[in-house]
C-alpha cells in the first residue's frame, strides 16, 4: 500500500499549489491537515468538476493581482525615501531604520507598498543613500533608494538676558 494519496486542493496552499489542483501528498498530511480543516478533498472525478469553475475565477484573480503588482512595481522602481533620523557625530543612527519606515516613506508619496515587500538584509544604522530591493512577487523585484538624512536638531531660543 502506498503512504501518499492524491488531494484536491479547495485552496491556495503555499508552496503546494493552487485551489483546484489535484496533488500528491502523504497520507498522514491529508489525513492529519488537510482534510478536516477543510483545505483539500479526496480527488474524484465528481469534486474536480465541482471546483472547475471556482478555479478558473481564482486563475483570472491571480492574473489581476499579478498585474497590479507588476504596475505597482514599475510606478516605484527608482523612487526615492528620505527618512530623517537622530544621529551622532560620525553619522551614526541612534536607532535604525527599519522596513515599516521604508514603506510607510514610500506609501506617503502614494506607492502601494506593503511593509513586508521591503527587503533589508539588515537595518539601515548610517547616514547616507542605500539601495533597497522590494521584492513585490517572486519574480516582480524593483530597486528603490533610501537616502538617511541626519534630523535637524532644535535650537532652544536664545534667551535676551539684558
Amino acid at each position: 500500500m502506498s503512504n501518499r494519496m492524491k488531494v484536491l486542493l479547495c485552496e491556495d496552499v503555499e508552496k503546494l499549489g493552487w485551489l483546484g489542483d489535484v496533488v500528491e501528498v502523504s497520507v498522514g498530511y491529508a489525513r492529519n491537515y488537510l482534510l478536516p480543516q477543510g483545505i483539500g478533498k479526496v480527488a474524484t472525478e465528481v469534486s474536480i468538476k465541482a471546483i472547475a469553475e471556482e478555479k478558473a475565477k481564482r486563475a483570472e484573480q491571480r492574473i489581476q493581482d499579478s498585474k497590479r503588482l507588476e504596475n505597482a512595481a514599475k510606478a516605484v522602481e527608482g523612487a526615492e525615501a528620505v527618512v530623517a533620523a537622530k544621529v551622532n557625530e560620525q553619522g551614526h543612527l541612534f536607532g535604525s531604520i527599519t522596513e515599516r519606515q521604508i514603506a510607510a516613506n514610500l506609501r506617503e508619496q502614494g506607492f502601494e507598498v506593503a511593509d513586508e515587500i521591503v527587503q533589508l538584509p539588515e537595518h539601515i544604522k548610517q547616514v547616507g543613500t542605500h539601495a533597497v530591493t522590494l521584492k513585490f512577487a517572486d519574480d516582480v523585484t524593483v530597486t528603490v533608494n533610501v537616502v538617511v538624512v541626519p534630523e535637524q536638531q532644535e535650537k532652544a531660543p536664545e534667551t535676551d538676558e539684558s
